[in-house]
């Protein structure tokens, strides 16, 4: 695939995921980020099954693949997708969006880490850059109307997208983009329905009116988008 694709890729993904964070915000102020997140998982599952029938099927299947998209789906979807929920609704989309976006550099922390990657001039600059945006937010909190603790709620979101980034990676070697992304999202949907089943909090996956709307529009834009960043780094590959 040429890089020009590429790039348009990564830059549509980041498009439809501010996107999702403008939707998220308005969805929130009738409602709240369980709820909606809730919504969120949905509306990926059903349209990443359709599009899984609409590109052939499941085809080969591979037990590794599967294995890893399904922790992508409780580390990244449940545990990074819901935290970005909540900060959004603590801090506010525009500095929620700051911090999670950070996400890169802690993929990069760990390909150094554990995938015995150089560290590269951009990587140092990038992390000088989190510590200064980080320090001033942390001052600014107050003035901005959030306590300093509830920076940890994006911060902890971009951590588990950095993550969830090198467990795809491993995954797309066995299993297609399109399937491990309907598995990805439909392992957060079991797992969160189960939880909230469990735990006694069936109410939280009704949502109405204005919200259901801005949540499921935030749901196709947000899975949308993290499905090109999926397709970018196996097309790179392929």
């Amino acid at each position: 695939m040429m890089p020009q694709t590429l790039h348009l890729l990564a830059l549509g993904g980041a498009f439809f995921s501010a996107l999702a964070t403008i939707y998220i915000r308005q969805g929130l102020r009738a409602s709240d980020p369980y709820a909606g997140f809730f919504v969120n998982v949905v509306v990926g599952t059903v349209s990443l099954w359709i599009a899984v029938i609409a590109t052939g099927g499941l085809g080969h299947v591979s037990p590794r693949g599967a294995l890893f998209f399904m922790c992508a789906g409780l580390i990244g979807t449940v545990g990074g997708r819901l935290l970005r929920f909540v900060a959004i609704e603590k801090v506010g989309a525009s500095i929620a969006a700051a911090l999670i976006n950070l996400n890169p550099f802690v993929s990069s922390a760990l390909a150094i880490a554990l995938l015995g990657e150089f560290i590269t001039v951009p990587i140092v600059i990038g992390t000088v850059v989190i510590v200064a945006g980080t320090t001033l937010l942390s001052l600014g909190g107050k003035r901005l109307g959030f306590r300093l603790g509830q920076l940890s709620l994006p911060l902890l979101s971009a951590v588990c997208f950095g993550v969830v980034a090198v467990l795809r990676k491993l995954g797309l070697s066995d299993t297609s983009a399109v399937v491990g992304s309907a598995i990805n999202v439909t392992t957060a949907l079991v797992a969160y329905t189960a939880f909230l089943l469990a735990s006694g909090r069936p109410e939280i996956m009704v949502c109405r009116g204005r919200s259901l709307a801005y949540f499921a529009v935030a749901g196709l834009a947000e899975n949308l988008g993290v499905f090109m960043n999926v397709v970018a780094p196996s097309a790179w590959a392929g």
